[in-house]
């Protein structure tokens, strides 16, 4: 689905059903959530409520059992705003929210240098499968299988500005749930919201790209401030 990302956060309201106590607002995000994936690095893309197509994507670095802001970028997300994870229904434009692994990323352009994450280079053949009637339901496919219809998938070389530069996010990629949606992303702006991914200005997409170290185990968190909180993983 054109670019999206997500990460669920935990509001203060929602630390008493998970046993938590909220920490001080001066704690850095990740601090203060029930679950950041158990890697040493971690992406936030927070938006201010879930009717919003716009926010705040972070990168953050757990150091000496600190966490350390990395960078930051403005962030957009799906026409339609975001919705939890669990209940989102393909075709509505909207980003789910939750936490998420990054499987690999991608790329028509050459991956920037000093990338370490697998890079998978877009070609004429690459396509996103996103036919729910598929055995490659959302998956990378090149070339497109016969049981996927073009009609209802991505040409990924077709997005020459959106998909410059990405990293798959991994929302229903793990045990696909056909109707969910395919193809969330995390990748470079267009010319407006996405259809579900999250995207950013395409210098940020680079540095995350060269920050990423899969041993460390990055995952991504899609939410809002003050909305749904407690992270679910996909």
């Amino acid at each position: 689905m054109r670019p999206a990302v997500v990460l669920a956060l935990v509001s203060a309201s929602s630390f008493a059903l998970l046993g938590l106590a909220p920490g001080p607002a001066s704690e850095p995000l990740p601090a203060r959530m029930a679950d950041t994936g158990g890697g040493s690095q971690l992406i936030t893309a927070q938006a201010p409520d879930t009717g919003s197509t716009s926010g705040t994507l972070t990168w953050w670095d757990l150091k000496d059992g600190q966490w350390v802001q990395a960078g930051t970028a403005p962030a957009r997300f799906g026409a339609n705003g975001l919705v939890e994870g669990a209940s989102r229904q393909q075709g509505t434009n909207t980003t789910p929210t939750g936490l998420y692994g990054l499987p690999f990323g991608f790329g028509i352009k050459a991956a920037p240098s000093g990338t370490s994450v697998e890079y998978r280079a877009v070609k004429e053949s690459s396509w996103w499968c996103e036919d729910n009637d598929s055995a490659a339901y959302n998956r990378w496919v090149d070339p497109l299988p016969a049981d996927c219809r073009g009609s209802e998938s991505e040409h990924l070389i077709s997005y020459s500005t959106q998909y410059a530069y990405g990293l798959v996010i991994g929302f229903n990629y793990d045990q696909p749930v056909r109707g969910r949606g395919a193809g969330i992303f995390l990748h470079v702006n267009g010319q407006a919201a996405t259809a579900g991914c999250v995207s950013v200005p395409e210098d940020a997409m680079l540095r995350i790209l060269q920050w990423a170290e899969p041993e460390r185990k990055p995952h991504m968190a899609i939410g809002t401030v003050d909305g749904p909180t407690a992270v679910t993983r996909y």
